[in-house]
Formats: C-alpha cells, structure tokens, sequence
C-alpha cells in the first residue's frame, strides 16, 4: 500500500517511478476554499490500483493555513515501512525494515524562497539547467518526453474516475 499527502505532478512522477504504472482510479475532488479564484479543485482523494497490485491513496489540499504543512509519502512492503516527509518532502521520518536500514543521508535542497511563501525543493533550476546543457552543449538529457506523458496520462485517468 503506498500514501501520499499532496496531489502535483511531481508527486505523481514520483510514484510512477517507485510503484509503476497505474491501472484505475478513483477520485473525489472539491473546491473548497477558491471558489471565486480558481475553477478546479483546492481539495482531493485519490485511490489508486496499480498494474502491479498494489493499492496507494493520495489526500492532498492547498487549503493549509499560511504555509505548506507537509509533503509524504509512504509506502508499507511486506518486508518494511519508510516514510518520507517534511514540508518538502525531504526528511526520512520513518524506517522499520527487515535486515536493512537507510544511513547517512545527504541533506536536502532548501525550499524556493518566493518571499512571504516558500514552495517546493529548489530543483527546477536544474531541470532548466539541463535543458540548456542538451541543447547548447550536447550534453545527456536528464529525462524523456515518454515520463512526461505518463504523468499527464496517469493524471487523466484521476480526473476521468470522477
């Protein structure tokens, strides 16, 4: 079973990355506090079934009270437990494994510092970074078109099981 606060994309790339691909949906999708400000949802659940057999749920709002409360991310194996967290999804809150335990971990990238807010990882420069790497200097591009649509695909199946 995998849990995931936050609905982004990123958080979607990153279960189709850990997990695979997704095989239904199920969602259920407010808006809440945006109504006259934005036309989709601020608020949501997701359940998903994956091609694998596992099922994962997502709860996620950009309702939370003048800053992110947190990003997470957890997935329970019948050999362990991890959970990622943190207001950006960068500390390792939890770990109960069998015969195996994750050691000395880099710290994270700070936030995107926007003044009054602060968003999510810093990281989007380097994805900027490499694209002009790719394209001035021939260098290795660091993802491909076909993750991208898989996000967008996987993203519609959610909005269609509405």
């Amino acid at each position: 079973m995998v849990a995931v606060e936050g609905f982004q994309s990123d958080f979607i790339d990153l279960l189709y990355w850990l997990i695979g691909d997704i095989k239904d949906t199920k969602a259920f999708f407010e808006n809440y506090a945006h109504k006259n400000i934005i036309d989709f949802e601020d608020t949501g659940v997701v359940i998903l079934k994956f091609h694998n057999g596992a099922i994962g749920t997502i709860n996620y709002t950009v309702n939370s009270f003048k800053k992110n409360m947190e990003g997470s991310l957890t997935i329970f194996g019948e050999n362990g437990t991890v959970k990622i967290g943190g207001q950006y999804l960068n500390e390792l809150e939890y770990q109960s494994f069998n015969d195996f335990e994750i050691k000395d971990l880099p710290v994270g990238n700070k936030a995107n510092n926007y003044g009054n807010y602060q968003g999510s990882m810093s990281n989007h420069d380097l994805v900027y970074k490499n694209l002009v790497d790719v394209l001035d200097n021939g260098a290795s591009i660091s993802t491909n078109a076909f993750e991208g649509l898989k996000t967008v695909e996987i993203i519609q199946k959610i909005y269609n099981s509405i």
